[in-house]
């Protein structure tokens, strides 16, 4: 939970700057279940208010944050998951659909959901769900023009860097859909996992416009030109 200390101090910097939507990691409150000794500790039920709880001091007029956690869902199944809160409430949620590439603790997810914030229409999936054409497909058939993609790429030090994979991918999605690509990955060195980190944004040319430093936490910027989107979506930055 001290994460949200640094969310929050991100979140300042983020008002200061005019931007209006701070996405976060996968798993950034408590981390990825699969590495617990005991999962469940860490979930957060959303049903019942807790998960509003937890974020208040992220409450803000200005930024909506995206971010990642582990869902307490119902008869005590796990998700790893990702909330919208928009000015002091949950307002959408969304459950990875393949939450690990061989197995997980963490239930799979089963919609595709996109929300609508200030106007414009935008979709999240987590990490591996980026891998697959068809969860962005699908969100921008439902009028989707940025898909946000909360990951958590800390592997084992023996593991190849993925970063430049994750960004092929990026670039892909952008294209194919003609949408806003933005990642946001974990960064550094614990005692067991690395994470060479590949946040970045990606304009529906699949042109890189901001990409974050390697194995450092950092915060990065772009405006939106979502006039380029079509007459029905007004102007967002950042």
């Amino acid at each position: 939970m001290a994460a949200l200390g640094l969310i929050r101090k991100r979140l300042d910097r983020c008002e200061s700057e005019g931007v209006e939507i701070l996405c976060c990691p996968e798993a950034v409150l408590g981390g990825l279940a699969d590495y617990a000794p005991r999962p469940a500790d860490f979930a957060i039920a959303v049903a019942d208010g807790q998960l509003d709880g937890v974020l208040a001091p992220l409450a803000s007029n200005i930024v909506t944050v995206i971010l990642g956690f582990t869902e307490l869902g119902d008869a005590g199944r796990l998700y790893n998951s990702a909330a919208i809160f928009h000015r002091g409430s949950v307002v959408g949620l969304y459950r990875k659909l393949y939450p690990a590439l061989r197995k997980s603790v963490y239930e799979a997810g089963d919609h595709t959901p996109v929300f609508n914030i200030g106007g414009l229409t935008l979709g999240i999936i987590i990490c591996n769900d980026s891998n697959y054409v068809e969860p962005a497909r699908t969100m921008a058939a439902q009028g989707a023009r940025v898909l946000f993609i909360p990951t958590n790429n800390g592997l084992p030090p023996k593991r190849v860097d993925v970063a430049p994979e994750a960004r092929s991918v990026d670039i892909a999605r952008a294209i194919e859909n003609r949408v806003y690509v933005i990642r946001s990955d974990v960064a550094g060195r614990t005692d067991d996992l690395v994470s060479y980190g590949s946040s970045g944004i990606v304009d529906l040319n699949g042109t890189v416009l901001q990409s974050a430093r390697r194995l450092h936490d950092d915060l990065i910027f772009a405006d939106l030109d979502i006039s380029a989107l079509g007459p029905d979506y007004h102007s967002i930055d950042r």
